[in-house]
């Protein structure tokens, strides 16, 4: 497997200045530009099929272990303030349960039985998409997962970072991040958990605009739970409006800082 090869340009890094190392990570970083640009148009159906999902009222199901479970967990969590979704729409399994999302729990990855218990909990129905994600495309908790899917007809996409791996053979769409050996052997955090947390972000993203949760460029769902994020609120209706600062506030506060409805009392006057 690439990610659990020795990468050559690497082998003296024990005696590598800091500075060095950052050199050389940043030029390894490269790499996974190059297979988010490969993988461009499988992201894109990836977001069109979590679009569809989400329209009909399904969910998007990120399962994951390890390092790739607490990068599902942190796009899942992310959308509800984002995006004004309720917290089931975007949600992650992660093998090892919700302790594992802070606390790794590496044995947790093996277990098959788990995953498919984990998604009978939720209910599926054929509206939901399943998403894998697995460095290696070999994580039995994750392939479990996606085969148990398949087997209740829903649409299921892998992610991975190597060729040939068993993952690919049990999903509808598989997407290859080929980022290759990493400059600390084996430690898939690096390059092929980047690329993993790029992808996630292109896929619940667009699928979020394609879902009509996005004004031109401008999450209009955002919810305003502090400071900040109101008056973001206040730029986005007076981008969006003739409104003043202190016009786009006083609808905001009159309207419970929904930007949509105080857009609406805005040109309604």
């Amino acid at each position: 497997m690439s990610t659990e090869a020795r990468n050559p340009r690497s082998i003296g890094l024990d005696k590598m200045s800091a500075a060095e190392i950052v050199r050389l990570m940043n030029e390894e970083e490269m790499a996974v530009m190059q297979a988010m640009a490969e993988a461009e148009e499988d992201l894109g159906t990836a977001a069109e099929k979590a679009a569809e999902a989400f329209q009909k009222g399904g969910r998007i199901i990120y399962v994951g272990a390890g390092t790739s479970g607490r990068l599902a967990a942190q796009d899942a969590a992310e959308m509800p303030p984002t995006f004004g979704v309720d917290p089931e729409r975007f949600t992650a399994v992660v093998a090892g349960g919700t302790g594992a999302q802070t606390n790794a729990n590496e044995s947790a990855e093996d277990d098959s039985h788990a995953a498919v218990e984990a998604l009978n909990a939720l209910r599926l129905t054929t509206n939901d998409v399943v998403i894998g994600l697995a460095a290696s495309g070999r994580t039995p908790f994750v392939i479990a997962a996606v085969k148990h899917a398949n087997q209740k007809g829903l649409w299921t996409c892998g992610i991975s970072n190597n060729i040939s791996a068993p993952l690919a053979d049990e999903v509808d769409l598989s997407i290859i991040l080929r980022t290759g050996p990493e400059v600390l052997s084996g430690s898939t955090r690096l390059k092929a958990g980047t690329a993993q947390k790029m992808a996630l972000n292109r896929i619940s993203t667009i699928a979020m605009v394609l879902s009509g949760k996005v004004i031109e460029n401008l999450m209009v769902d955002v919810k305003a739970k502090n400071d900040k994020l109101k008056e973001r609120c206040v730029r986005i209706v007076r981008d969006l409006s003739n409104a003043t600062d202190s016009e786009a506030r006083e609808a905001l506060t009159a309207n419970d800082w929904n930007i949509r409805t105080a857009l609406q009392a805005i040109q309604s006057d």
